[in-house]
């Protein structure tokens, strides 16, 4: 699954020259929290927040920074800081500094930019055009549309087979845990050393395509008998 496969392609923007009353409105009545900023051609310029406009003299929450930090900083930087909380037009506001993704780019390489980044949305470019957005929400929705659409065709020996490579994958030992199929049901019988494994062989079976239902009666070992598979 590719990002252009779950992104929202009905974007709100807003162009450089939009007003900062306009934004505002705009990611009211939209209930959005960003809009990007693009020019005629629909090229992507950069974004523009709520965070954008939290600091603004209107409100009296423009920065008021230390006299230590207005000695340190250059007039340059007092300048953008100015022309933050004081400027009246999108332009002037917006992060051009942008964190984009192409329409190509998988789903892993998504949540990794996210999470780096600590963003909750992505413009999706074509040829540098805007064409979407992805969010956290997208994914979620990805998601849910994975899930619905595996199929439950697949017979219960392949099920099996397929329930004991999860199994293997999440680390748990095969030798002390059996899985028996029956009808898209999946049992879970034997012992584990911790909550934790028996949870996490609880999700290795959950996450097989055809799996209907899992019924786990996986045991904790007792700390005395762990202590002896250890010793081995």
């Amino acid at each position: 699954m590719q990002v252009k496969d779950i992104m929202t392609t009905t974007v709100a923007t807003v162009q450089p020259d939009t007003g900062i009353q306009e934004i505002a409105k705009l990611l009211l009545e939209r209930r959005i929290s960003a809009a990007p900023v693009v020019d005629a051609n629909g090229q992507i310029l950069g974004i523009v927040s709520e965070g954008d406009l939290m600091r603004r003299s209107e409100t009296g929450t423009d920065r008021h920074p230390s006299w230590w930090l207005s000695l340190v900083a250059s007039p340059e930087e007092r300048a953008i800081n100015y022309i933050k909380s004081h400027g009246g037009h999108a332009r002037d506001i917006m992060t051009s500094d942008l964190i984009s993704v192409n329409e190509d780019a998988s789903l892993e390489e998504v949540a990794k930019t996210l999470e780096k980044h600590r963003i909750k949305r992505l413009p999706v470019l074509r040829n540098g055009k805007l064409i979407g957005i992805v969010s956290r929400a997208d994914l979620l929705r990805g998601l849910i549309a994975f899930r619905a659409g595996r199929s439950s065709s697949t017979d219960d020996e392949a099920i099996r087979a397929a329930v004991e490579a999860e199994l293997s994958e999440a680390d748990i030992r095969r030798e002390f845990v059996s899985v028996v199929v029956s009808g898209g049901i999946v049992h879970l019988w034997g012992a584990v050393e911790s909550d934790a494994e028996k949870r996490a062989a609880s999700i290795a079976a959950e996450r097989v395509s055809g799996v209907t239902d899992v019924q786990d009666e996986i045991g904790i070992l007792p700390p005395s008998v762990r202590s002896t598979l250890w010793a081995e």
